[in-house]
């Protein structure tokens, strides 16, 4: 039966204080290893300003990521203890990514000695044929079992793989949740299904079992994770992990489940009391490693201990890596001009808030609002990839933080069918809808479906049977993140540029300084 270790704080230390577990020698057929792991990186390539942190101390970095983790095994293999790397999925996303069609990260995986990578919705952000070219130019596997091409049973990846190290044999999964794939542009994706991961997982472990020492899954799935800079010091956003734990004890024989998609912190590691399966997730955005120590008997296949958690990455603590840095640098300096070129300048920092009205997306809302000619524009927290940071503004600002290709589309509502679309928003299952041109009072207290309490547009109070022009994102309009109310709406117009770009032009017309957009647009009942 697995056992909960000791958990080692999340600071600085940790590192320093990976120590032996127990206090006599392991048996020989005992083994350590330690697991390293991250998720949803989301090309977080530069370190990120923790600017919710004491002294706002910068967090990762692919160049101080990589120094940190070839310390840990250099420092592990002067024990005997194997050390793996792993990810949970979405690696793509962010301007160099967009540009380089996601080859930058796993240019930089490799760089890292990734030994797999699960497969995520954003891997799917260019088109399936892109990352297939992707996946077959590195070593590593890229791994998921309930992925296949559409009407067959040829599976798009390998389901799973045995990767072996100083005779220790990891047995690892991949798989992919339902609502990951709802977030997918469906075009990109219409050659592929994703199926029911519950018996494709199963038959993997059973498989696996009698061949390795240790199961590992890396599992992208549960609810979509929140858009927000500061998550982690906003438990309101905070997702469950339920369905994690809900799969766990379905399929026994898992050893670790380390889960993606929810940008969940989970630390400690949560053990399943049915099944043993320890589960962990960082936040995303390596802003955390995951770092989790095993203690595993060899013979029975029994993990015997474990300990470990998040590690914070400072990225001071950490020198850059000059081989990382060298790469990453050339392709900085390839797209120089698409990433440098100055396009405005900001009064103060404009951030994401997923749950709530926020200052970037109210911004963002107010230029799809005149673009589209619209008494209202809308558009949805998880398009805002990134806060945009006060002072001069870059092309690549813009475009790490408005990152995919929507386009901003015109159409017309009734009262009644907006009301529909902001009910959706008040469910806060994808994150709550940012808004320009209305006022709407909400109470979450209400049943979904009724939590709007009043609704002013343009000063009025809005007529169910009035037809109003609504200025949107084509994500949306498509019927994107739950909007089913778009669905079959016909489009007056297509401004066919991305939304990015229309920002863009838009700050280059207004070149400033951009002043903090009004808020209270979105109430909240006892708020006020």
């Amino acid at each position: 039966m697995l056992q909960c270790g000791r958990v080692l704080p999340v600071a600085r230390t940790l590192l320093v204080g990976l120590v032996l577990l127990g206090a006599s020698p392991a048996l020989a057929q005992e083994r350590e290893v330690v697991l390293l792991h991250t998720n949803d990186f989301h090309s977080a390539i530069d370190p990120i300003e923790a600017y919710w942190m004491e002294g706002s101390p910068k967090l990762g970095g692919a160049v101080h990521l990589k120094t940190m983790i070839d310390g840990i095994r250099e420092r592990e293999a002067g024990e005997g203890n194997p050390v793996y790397l792993f990810d949970s999925g979405d690696m793509f996303t962010g301007l160099l990514s967009r540009l380089t069609y996601g080859e930058i990260l796993m240019e930089m995986m490799t760089t890292m000695g990734y030994d797999a990578l699960g497969l995520g919705n954003h891997e799917f952000d260019y088109g399936w044929q892109n990352f297939r070219q992707q996946m077959y130019r590195v070593a590593f596997p890229v791994l998921s079992a309930n992925t296949f091409y559409r009407g067959t049973d040829i599976l798009f990846t390998q389901p799973h793989a045995i990767i072996e190290k100083d005779g220790f044999r990891v047995g690892v999964i991949g798989i992919i949740g339902q609502d990951a794939i709802s977030v997918v542009v469906p075009s990109l994706v219409q050659e592929l299904e994703f199926r029911d991961p519950e018996p494709y997982l199963r038959a993997s472990v059973k498989e696996l079992e009698p061949l390795v020492d240790l199961i590992v899954v890396l599992a992208h799935q549960g609810k979509t994770g929140p858009m927000q800079t500061d998550q982690e010091a906003d438990r309101e956003v905070w997702r469950d992990f339920d369905e994690d734990i809900e799969l766990t004890t379905k399929v026994s024989g898992i050893d670790v489940f380390l889960a993606g998609h929810a940008h969940r912190g989970i630390d400690p590691p949560y053990v399943n009391p049915h099944t043993g399966t320890i589960i962990m997730q960082t936040f995303g955005h390596g802003t955390r490693l995951g770092v989790l120590r095993l203690r595993v008997d060899t013979g029975t296949g029994e993990v015997l201990e474990h300990e470990g958690g998040l590690v914070i990455p400072f990225s001071a603590d950490y020198a850059p890596d000059p081989l990382m840095a060298e790469k990453i640098g050339a392709y900085k300096e390839r797209f120089r001009e698409e990433i440098g070129t100055l396009v405005g300048n900001l009064e103060q920092r404009l951030v994401r808030k997923y749950n709530r009205e926020s200052s970037f997306g109210n911004f963002v809302a107010d230029v799809i609002r005149e673009v589209g000619g619209g008494e209202v524009g809308l558009t949805n927290a998880g398009g805002l990839r990134a806060d945009l940071p006060p002072g001069e503004i870059t092309l690549g600002d813009v475009r790490d933080a408005l990152p995919f290709l929507n386009s901003v589309v015109a159409l017309e509502l009734t009262g009644a069918q907006l009301i529909e679309v902001l009910e959706q928003g008040f469910t806060l299952e994808r994150g709550m809808i940012q808004v320009s041109g209305l006022v709407a009072e909400y109470d979450l207290s209400r049943p979904l479906g009724g939590r709007l309490v009043s609704l002013q547009i343009g000063g009025h109070e809005v007529d169910l049977a009035r037809t109003y022009r609504i200025a949107v994102i084509s994500f949306m309009a498509e019927g994107g993140d739950l909007y089913s109310t778009f669905e079959g709406v016909p489009w007056l117009a297509n401004d066919e540029r991305s939304v990015g770009d229309v920002v863009i032009d838009w700050l280059r017309q207004h070149p400033g300084p951009v002043p903090m957009p009004s808020p209270g647009r979105l109430i909240r009942v006892g708020e006020r």
